[in-house]
C-alpha cells in the first residue's frame, strides 16, 4: 500500500489536541447528562431541580461548560480536518477522497447514534459542516479566520439585537423555550415506553433541533468555527506555541475573561431568552478558545503536562469514548434499561458523569497500551484510508 494513504502515525499526533478533545469530551459529557436524565431543555432548570446544591452546579454548569465544549469540539474539528489536508499534501494523496470518506462515515455514525441510541447528537452536524469546510480548505490561515469571524459575529449580532428588541413589544415570557407539556410528555416516553416508543420520541426529539428551519442557525453557530480552527491550523498555533506565546497568552486572557462577562450576562440582566442566546452564542465560543488555547500554553511545564496529560487517553478515543457516554446513559435512563429517567438530580447526574469519566481515563489508558486506536477510530480509518491499518500493539 503507497504509503500516501496511510493514517497518521503516532509520532505525528500532536498532545495538545488530544488533552483537548478529552477535555472538551468531558464537558460535553457534564452538559449531555442534564438531557440524559431529564426532559432538559423543555423546562426551566431552576424550577425543576429547586435543592440549593443541584442549583449550584447547574449554575457552574451553565456559565463554564454550557455552549463551550461542542464549540471547543468544533474548532478541533476545523484544526484536524487541516492537519490531514496538509499532511495528504507532503504525501502526495489526493485529499478530496480522503475527506469525503471520512466525512461520510462519520455521517453514518452520527445517523445511527441519533436514530438507535441519543437524540442529541453532533455528529452528524459535524459531517455536514465538515463537507462544505472542504470547499474552503485551500484558503490561506488568515483568510480563515477572518471569514469565520465575520460569518460568526455578524449574522448572530443581528439576532441578539433582535431577540432584544422583540422584548421591547412582546412579554420575556412568551417569548421561550420551556414547553412544560413537551417535557411532559418527553417524560413519560423515556421513562415508560417500550424500545418502539422510545424510538419514535428520540427521532421527533432529533428532528425538533436538526430541521430546515435550524438550519442557518447551525451554519451561522459551528461552521465559522469550522474556519476558524482550520485557520489556527495553517498558522500552527498548537504546534509551536512558545513562537506565538505573548499573542497566545493575550488571546486566552481576554478570551476567558470576555466570555465570563457573556455567561454572566443573564445573572446580571435577567433570564429571558435574548440574554441566554448571547450567553451562550457569543460566551460560550470564547471560553472555548480560552480553554484550549491556556491547555496549549500550560502543558508547555511539566508539571501542568503531568496533570493534564490523563486527558489525552480519553482524546485519543474521542469517538468512541462520546459513543460509549451514549450508550452507558441510555441504558441507565431509559425503560429499556434501568429505567430511571426523571428521577435523578443534577447532583446524582454529576457525579455519576465524573465516576464514568475516571473510568473511560482508566480503559483509554489499559486500550492505548495495547491498540493504536480505539475501535470506532480504527474502523473510522480504515473506511478512509480503505486499507486496514494497524492495530494490536507488539508487547
Amino acid at each position: 500500500m503507497n504509503q500516501s494513504l496511510h493514517s497518521i502515525s503516532e509520532q505525528e499526533r500532536i498532545i495538545s489536541l488530544d488533552i483537548m478533545r478529552g477535555f472538551a469530551i468531558l464537558g460535553i459529557f457534564l452538559v449531555n447528562m442534564l438531557t440524559f436524565h431529564s426532559p432538559f431543555p423543555n423546562f426551566d432548570p431552576y424550577e425543576w431541580w429547586s435543592g440549593t446544591a443541584d442549583q449550584a452546579i447547574y449554575t457552574f454548569i451553565d456559565i463554564f461548560v454550557q455552549a463551550s465544549f461542542y464549540t471547543l469540539f468544533s474548532l478541533l474539528f476545523g484544526y484536524g480536518l487541516v492537519i490531514m489536508w496538509e499532511r495528504s499534501k507532503i504525501r502526495g494523496s489526493t485529499f478530496g477522497l480522503i475527506g469525503v470518506r471520512r466525512l461520510s462515515f462519520l455521517l453514518m455514525i452520527g445517523i445511527l447514534h441519533a436514530l438507535f441510541i441519543w437524540h442529541g447528537d453532533i455528529l452528524i452536524t459535524y459531517a455536514v459542516m465538515g463537507f462544505l469546510f472542504l470547499l474552503f480548505i485551500r484558503m490561506k490561515g488568515r483568510n480563515l479566520i477572518i471569514t469565520g469571524v465575520l460569518l460568526y459575529i455578524i449574522p448572530n449580532l443581528l439576532v441578539s439585537l433582535l431577540l432584544f428588541v422583540s422584548l421591547l413589544v412582546a412579554p420575556a415570557e412568551e417569548i421561550t423555550i420551556y414547553d412544560p407539556e413537551q417535557a411532559e410528555m418527553t417524560l413519560q416516553v423515556y421513562q415508560n415506553g417500550s424500545f418502539a416508543e422510545i424510538m419514535i420520541q428520540r427521532m421527533s426529539d432529533w428532528y425538533e433541533t436538526n430541521n430546515l428551519a435550524n438550519a442557518p442557525f447551525m451554519l451561522i453557530s459551528i461552521f465559522p468555527l469550522f474556519l476558524i480552527g482550520g485557520g489556527a491550523a495553517k498558522l500552527k498555533w498548537l504546534e509551536k506555541p512558545k513562537e506565538h506565546k505573548k499573542f497566545l497568552t493575550l488571546l486566552a486572557s481576554l478570551s476567558l475573561l470576555i466570555g465570563i462577562i457573556f455567561k454572566l450576562l443573564p445573572y446580571i440582566l435577567g433570564k429571558n431568552f435574548a440574554t441566554e442566546y448571547v450567553q451562550d452564542i457569543f460566551g460560550g465560543p470564547l471560553l472555548a478558545i480560552g480553554y484550549g488555547v491556556a491547555i496549549a500554553l500550560a502543558i508547555e511545564k511539566t508539571v501542568f503536562y503531568k496533570i493534564l496529560s490523563p486527558l489525552s487517553f480519553v482524546g485519543k478515543l474521542s469517538m468512541s469514548n462520546y459513543l460509549f457516554q451514549s450508550i452507558v446513559s441510555t441504558l441507565i435512563f431509559y425503560n429499556y434499561g434501568l429505567g430511571l429517567y426523571g428521577k435523578v438530580t443534577v447532583v446524582t447526574g454529576t457525579v455519576m458523569v465524573v465516576l464514568i469519566y475516571i473510568l473511560q481515563i482508566a480503559v483509554s489508558r489499559f486500550w492505548i497500551s495495547r491498540f493504536y486506536y480505539g475501535p470506532v477510530e480504527w474502523l473510522w480509518r480504515s473506511f478512509t484510508y480503505f486499507n486496514w491499518p494497524k492495530w494490536k500493539r507488539e508487547n
